[in-house]
């Protein structure tokens, strides 16, 4: 009787796994099914606004439709919108990510001052026209931003190694240095023209009018060497939410994990902001949709924050056409206006997390 009752608890658990696996299983598809399209709606608006089916058949049939149709979507619109998501889920992924290796639910690319670096590096560009790599003067903005978020992570990183450096540590350093390069940031504004100012906190609020075909590759090969990092090293990282001692139990090398995933989270935020700019939220409440929504596990997790970073963002980039007709608003002011909404409703209506 007890082996009879043991092999039914375990069938029955079984069961219950399967249908919860399916669960999440639906709601990632759902997510997908949202992203695409958000992804159609982004680029059928605009100056002039087109149909969905205007959009779909530039996309698979460009032989059919005119010239300017087909310029406005390949070369215009689509590099835009796929920017939008190519970014969101970098950003998403960083903050997930951070997230887990340092506990903290307030924990985003963001609190290691990895965006204050790459706007003062931008500033140096916009303001005093220095390039840290003299010879590529034409691309000194983006390639300003990145060495100087890079410069952040490098820091963080090597402090980490130091002994007795705990968690708490590497936040209380990234909040210093936010705070170090927003006063740097301070001081250029103050110096900077009136144009170049302009220029400065058009770059500080965000922008994906910008976007061609080569930033997207950029940032879209940087997304797609990360992921399977992280997919390979899921496991350590959902036994890692169980705390340090509960992982090292079960052999993760809880310090190897935690620098490595710092620097590619380092990688994932550098180079989206070098090329569009700073955004905020999306790194913070991408992660807690994804989690709220399929809990801790990241063969769940991972994908879900793929696709709640890309969704928010593109659903973003829609909100800033529309606000204004015939204007797009600065895609970092709109982030926080589109995400705060979603995340209050996540928050009421799914109490219990899922593991």
């Amino acid at each position: 009787m007890a082996v009879l009752a043991a092999s039914g608890a375990r069938a029955e658990g079984r069961g219950r796994y399967r249908t919860l696996a399916l669960r999440r299983v639906g709601l990632i598809l759902a997510l997908l099914a949202a992203l695409v399209v958000s992804v159609c709606v982004d680029m059928a608006l605009g100056p002039a606004n087109y149909t969905i089916g205007q959009i779909l058949d530039s996309i698979f049939r460009p032989a059919m439709v005119g010239d300017q149709l087909r310029v406005v979507v390949w070369d215009i619109r689509m590099p835009i919108a796929l920017m939008a998501v190519t970014v969101g889920a970098s950003l998403s992924v960083a903050g997930a990510q951070m997230q887990t290796i340092l506990a903290n639910p307030l924990a985003s690319p963001f609190t290691l001052g990895i965006s204050a670096a790459a706007s003062f590096g931008a500033a140096l560009a916009l303001v005093a026209g220095t390039a840290i790599l003299p010879f590529a003067v034409t691309y000194m903005v983006p390639l300003n931003a990145f060495l100087m978020a890079m410069v952040a992570a490098l820091f963080i990183h090597f402090a980490s190694t130091m002994r007795g450096v705990t968690v708490e540590t590497i936040v209380l350093l990234g909040i210093a240095l936010v705070f170090t390069f927003n006063a740097f940031l301070s001081l250029l504004e103050y110096l900077a023209s009136e144009q170049a100012l302009a220029a400065v906190v058009f770059w500080t609020m965000g922008s994906l009018t910008k976007a061609n075909w080569p930033k997207l590759w950029i940032t879209l090969a940087v997304l797609v060497v990360a992921l399977p990092v992280f997919a390979r090293q899921a496991w350590a990282l959902t036994a890692l939410r169980l705390g340090e001692e509960k992982a090292a139990s079960f052999g993760v090398d809880v310090r190897r994990l935690r620098l490595n995933t710092m620097l590619m989270v380092s990688l994932l935020a550098a180079i989206p902001v070098s090329f569009v700019g700073t955004i905020g939220f999306v790194g913070l409440v991408g992660p807690h949709m994804a989690r709220m929504l399929v809990g801790e596990d990241q063969r769940f997790f991972l994908p879900a924050s793929v696709l709640c970073g890309a969704l928010l963002l593109s659903v973003t980039s829609v909100v800033s056409k529309t606000i204004l007709p015939g204007a797009i608003l600065p895609i970092g002011v709109i982030t926080a206006l589109v995400g705060v909404p979603f995340f209050f409703v996540l928050i009421f209506t799914n109490r219990r997390r899922a593991w």
